[in-house]
């Protein structure tokens, strides 16, 4: 019986470390990237939205696994995964720093991240250096904790971009935009809304945000809704599910709640509302709004309600 007991534990214990051993053996390139936001969360592990440049130099929305503790590792981390290396393609993406650049210092000011980088982010071309401060502030900013971003070069303020020399200014939030695009016809009532499209790559789904300036005081969510239903799209590879039927019958914020509410072509052919739909107008009410979830409704009738924790987590009521 004890040379039993003693054998079933000797067992038990062989196949634990085994099992640690080929966990910790398993290569970690770009095994931390999901495209689909369905990311499992465990004890001292989160995710967070990174921003890397698809085929078209577009800013497309992934996500990063960190188990770091301290803000300033996370952000050494995120800083990493946004170098343009090999090691950090994932279905056709990468990153945007050049892969020589290193990361010199981190400091936490308030809500401020404070970075110095070596020289090396100076050989960034011309065509990507706006992307590559967007990218910077928006996987950054995504962060808890972090509403802004200073750059330093070698200990000196980097003041102006590197190839074209325009001036840089201070603190960059996410007010400096992404994927910027101006349909502008003069400088009255300018409205700056962030909008998200479905980009398929090596089919899954990403999504990737656009900043739009146009001459239109309506409320954002109009905008939003009326955009993501336009038969027309500017850029051939973006795309919307929204049918272009939908109308926004009504809205109001109550409480920290967006509640909206739409006619019946909100809904797709199983009168259900496609996954799609709540990640596009989810990821763009969240980036447009200072809510904490929103409410669709058809007809005046309440059928989801979807929180910001809900996109991240993949975790939507539909």
């Amino acid at each position: 019986m004890l040379k039993r007991k003693a054998l079933r534990k000797i067992l038990i214990t062989s196949i634990t470390l085994l099992m640690l051993v080929c966990f910790y053996l398993i290569p970690d390139n770009d095994k931390d990237f999901t495209g689909n936001m369905k990311v499992e969360f465990v004890s001292n592990m989160g995710s967070n939205s990174i921003y890397l440049l698809n085929k078209d130099n577009y800013l497309v929305k992934s996500n990063i696994l960190l188990t770091e503790k301290t803000k300033e590792d996370k952000i050494k981390k995120v800083i990493e995964k946004l170098k343009n290396s090999d090691n950090n393609m994932s279905n056709k993406l990468r990153g945007v720093i050049p892969s020589k650049t290193k990361l010199l210092g981190v400091k936490i000011d308030g809500k401020s991240a404070i970075l110095d980088f070596s020289k090396d982010i100076l050989d960034v071309s011309l065509d990507i250096e706006r992307r590559m401060l967007e990218a910077i502030v928006f996987s950054l900013t995504d962060l808890d904790g972090i509403d802004s971003v200073v750059i330093n070069v070698d200990g000196n303020l980097m003041s102006e971009y590197p190839n074209s020399k325009e001036k840089i200014n201070y603190p960059l939030d996410r007010d400096i935009g992404i994927n910027k695009k101006y349909d502008i016809s003069s400088r009255n009532n300018i409205n700056k809304v962030v909008i998200y499209y479905v980009e398929k790559i090596n089919d899954v789904n990403y999504y990737v945000p656009v900043t739009k300036y146009l001459n239109d005081d309506r409320e954002k969510i109009k905008i939003i809704v009326d955009e993501l239903a336009s038969s027309y799209i500017y850029e051939p590879n973006l795309m919307s599910f929204l049918n272009s039927k939908t109308e926004l019958l009504s809205y109001n914020i109550d409480n920290g709640v967006l509640f909206l509410d739409f006619n019946d072509q909100l809904y797709g052919s199983n009168n259900k509302i496609l996954e799609e739909v709540i990640y596009t107008l989810g990821y763009s009410i969240f980036e447009n709004y200072d809510v904490n979830s929103f409410v669709f409704s058809v007809n005046g009738d309440s059928i989801s309600t979807i929180s910001e924790k809900n996109l991240v987590s993949g975790s939507i009521n539909k």
